[in-house]
């Protein structure tokens, strides 16, 4: 997650707590981005342009695949007995 929106989620988060603890809100500042990165970097996240890739992908293979499954049940249609 790019820096800048780490930084807005952890304001956002900060802006919650009561004002008058403003030591308390710096400390848990930094420590709450630390715990974000942290949590962020464990999960496995695509970017939108690798997204958009692969699903491309995706849909170019079901396409062959439905190609190939009406193919095959052509072909065993010509093999049937009539």
């Amino acid at each position: 997650m790019p820096v800048n929106q780490l930084n807005q989620l952890a304001e956002k988060i900060e802006d919650l707590l009561p004002p008058g603890l403003k030591q308390v809100k710096q400390d848990f500042n930094a420590k709450l981005k630390t715990l974000l990165q942290q949590q962020l970097a464990e999960m496995d996240f695509v970017s939108r342009e690798e997204f958009d890739i692969q699903a491309k992908v995706l849909a170019r293979t079901r396409q062959k695949l439905d190609a190939l499954e009406t193919r095959l049940q052509q072909l065993l249609d010509e093999q049937e007995p009539n």
